[in-house]
């Protein structure tokens, strides 16, 4: 069958993901379908149980279970390379059994002799319509254009049928139009009214028109939804998640620079150079890419932003998308919760006698401006300010200092005040770091004593 909205997912990597999405979830549409439908034909055998009398019950009983069975078969071949054509075809089986059911008397003695024409004004037509809603469930707007026509043009056969009988007692225009001859014309059982006929076909066009229309605007959702997130996964692969989101949702142009007190994470492999030395390319790349991918995580778990990757280490911004009151705090876990990581990942490594890798950190809290820099071909988010010189340096202090954390007094102070549980730090001293005239408050984990 033509997919609707060929013209909107062209044959570009895009547009195969999309018509994928799209395909996937029409999958679960049909399949949410499909246990509703099951739903509903045990709601119907319990009905049946309460209102039919006994006799008659096994034949209703078994029409509904080839209902559900006309409803499983189409189901089990969802995966068939026809199967947009096996459910199209077992639609029209669909409404053909259901009209055949109202319109057709049970057999045999079953039969209770009320005329057929009254089988076709009771309110019974509306079993149609439940086909209709259950093909709403698809995702498919022609799925529900193609219910819809074959309800009215088999139940119209039917009642059209029905009214050709030479018993059935038709109104004629020209007649007598009193309401005593008009009542005695519709309360006979053998009458069929067309008007009502009419009234059945043209709600029922209308019902699925709007139908199909609600189902085309859910699916134009869908594929927006979808667009978005895979953009939003795309993109997220080269910068944080959150800055991901954010260059999608925000209403105004992204990354305009802003005033923000934010704490600064840099972390970095100790000694990468002479590790690397002596391990082919290949296996270089592996190793970055295995503590990239630890590192991030980690940093994502405390509500952290991946500024950038440098290279052996990485950048990380905890405020700086947004108000963070314990930004500090969640650096300094931050980093614990890192060299916890690289503790599990070095015992990994001892038991395949790999070497082992040594993490610094350092921790800064300050003003900084956060946004875009760069030109108008390349731009880039990021955090610049004496903040992240700060928490540069206090990095690189930990090979000095001969310990893996190294946090200003500022942030300790700052974090102190939204967690008093903090891990015990042990002061350093002031500090002077390279390139800045004056010294720091320094504080450094583990604690030697």
């Amino acid at each position: 069958m033509i997919n609707p909205f060929a013209s909107r997912a062209p044959r570009t990597p895009l547009g195969l993901r999309l018509s994928r999405a799209i395909a996937d979830e029409e999958e679960r549409g049909r399949t949410f379908a499909f246990r509703a439908r099951l739903v509903a034909v045990v709601a119907v055998m319990l009905w049946l149980v309460l209102v039919i009398e006994p006799q008659r019950q096994l034949y209703y009983l078994a029409v509904t279970g080839g209902f559900l069975l006309l409803g499983l078969i189409p189901h089990l071949m969802r995966r068939h390379r026809y199967a947009v054509a096996i459910r199209f075809a077992f639609v029209i089986l669909d409404v053909v059994l259901v009209t055949a059911v109202v319109i057709l008397p049970p057999p045999g003695q079953l039969d209770f002799g009320f005329p057929i024409q009254m089988r076709v004004r009771g309110p019974e037509f509306l079993y149609l319509n439940l086909l209709l809603v259950g093909a709403a469930l698809s995702y498919s707007p022609l799925q529900v254009i193609w219910t819809g026509f074959w309800s009215i043009l088999v139940w119209s056969a039917g009642v059209m049928l029905v009214a050709m009988r030479p018993d059935t007692l038709p109104f004629t225009p020209g007649g007598d139009s009193s309401p005593q001859a008009l009542l005695q014309i519709i309360l006979n059982p053998y009458h069929v009214g067309i008007f009502q006929l009419l009234n059945q076909v043209v709600l029922t066009a209308i019902a699925t028109a709007l139908l199909a229309a609600a189902v085309w605007r859910s699916r134009a959702l869908l594929l927006r939804q979808t667009r978005a997130e895979i953009a939003r996964a795309d993109l997220a692969r080269y910068v944080s998640p959150d800055v991901a989101d954010a260059i999608i949702t925000s209403e105004r142009p992204f990354g305009a620079p802003t005033n923000r007190r934010v704490a600064v994470l840099f972390a970095d492999i100790v000694g990468f150079t002479g590790l690397s030395e002596h391990m082919a390319p290949d296996r270089v790349v592996r190793l970055l890419k295995s503590f990239h991918e630890r590192g991030s995580s980690v940093v994502f778990a405390h509500g952290g932003s991946l500024d950038k990757y440098l290279g052996d280490g990485f950048l990380a911004t905890f405020g700086g998308m947004g108000e963070m009151p314990d930004a500090a705090a969640r650096a300094i876990r931050c980093a614990i919760d890192l060299q916890a990581e690289i503790g599990r990942w070095n015992a990994k490594r001892a038991q395949r006698g790999a070497a082992q890798v040594r993490l610094s950190v350092g921790v800064h809290y300050g003003a900084v401006v956060v946004g875009n820099i760069g030109s108008a071909q390349r731009l880039e988010f990021t955090v610049v300010g004496d903040a992240v010189n700060i928490a540069s340096r206090l990095e690189t202090l930990t090979r000095q200092l001969d310990c893996r954390v190294a946090v200003s007094d500022e942030t300790l102070t700052e974090a102190a005040l939204h967690d008093t549980n903090l891990p015990r730090f042990e002061s350093a001293g002031d500090r002077r770091l390279d390139g800045r005239e004056q010294p720091i408050s320094v504080h450094i984990w583990p604690p030697r004593s």
